[in-house]
């Protein structure tokens, strides 16, 4: 079935409920309807001119029966086709890209796993939301995959150093649709000091954030993200730092 003709002629978007029609039975979407300035509300298609003033019925049950599959790898679900869009682009499996810069693999997201473990020499940790997770995050390229056991998320740790000497800057990003409503990640970040060094005889540093998502982590605002800042005194020698990184999931 050509599944254009199921679209709107007005706004070429697919029809969705409720449906009108003109007197010669030409087609309109209910916003194209009431939306379209001055005469584009009248049939354009037919001699016998008119609105679209008449609700058909009939289509209005084809176009809410008519379910398609989501075309992205490993979904497989059907969604009602004047849906679709709105489901393809907040589908947990819709396609990201990888953050290592100049790689160009593209895939669904919890593909990434096995990729940046063959492919880089990335850091790979599997997480569980609500515990925390130790990490000695190199300085010389503070970038870490995470992989969230229960619902296949990927989050990437992304950091960076000015200059030597300098203080160190990391955020998390989650790697999905970036149109995804739900579920939500909440992180909380903290560095405590060199591995060994007695408690207390350091300052913490410690920031909570809400998780920001991208389908492309190399190409987010920097704007958009909060970031943990950890001082020198706070790093192990001139190559690590300890973080540590818990991750809430929150469906509301």
């Amino acid at each position: 079935m050509d599944l254009t003709v199921l679209h709107c002629p007005l706004c070429l978007h697919p029809l969705t409920p409720p449906v009108y029609e003109c007197k010669g039975g030409h087609l309109a979407c209910a916003d194209c309807r009431v939306e379209r300035p001055g005469n584009q509300r009248q049939c354009q298609k037919c001699e016998r001119g008119g609105g679209f003033d008449v609700r058909n019925m009939a289509v209005d049950a084809v176009i809410s029966s008519l379910r398609v599959e989501c075309s992205h790898e490993g979904c497989g679900l059907y969604i009602t086709y004047h849906k679709l869009a709105d489901h393809q682009s907040m589908c947990p499996l819709a396609p990201c890209i990888c953050p290592v810069p100049v790689c160009g693999y593209e895939g669904p997201p919890p593909a990434f796993y096995h990729h940046i473990s063959n492919a880089h020499p990335m850091p790979v940790h599997r997480i569980q939301y609500g515990k925390v997770l130790q990490l000695q995050v190199p300085l010389s390229e503070p970038r870490i995959l995470l992989f969230a056991e229960e619902d296949r998320r990927v989050f990437f740790l992304v950091g960076g150093v000015l200059n030597i000497g300098a203080p160190i800057t990391v955020s998390v990003v989650c790697i999905r649709a970036g149109a995804s409503p739900l579920p939500h990640y909440w992180a909380r970040l903290w560095a405590n000091g060199p591995p060994g060094e007695p408690k207390g005889t350091t300052d913490a540093v410690e920031v909570e954030m809400e998780v920001t998502s991208s389908k492309d982590p190399s190409d987010i605002d920097v704007q958009e993200l909060t970031f943990l800042t950890v001082p020198p005194k706070l790093m192990a020698g001139a190559k690590l730092v300890s973080l540590h990184i818990q991750i809430d999931k929150l469906t509301s």
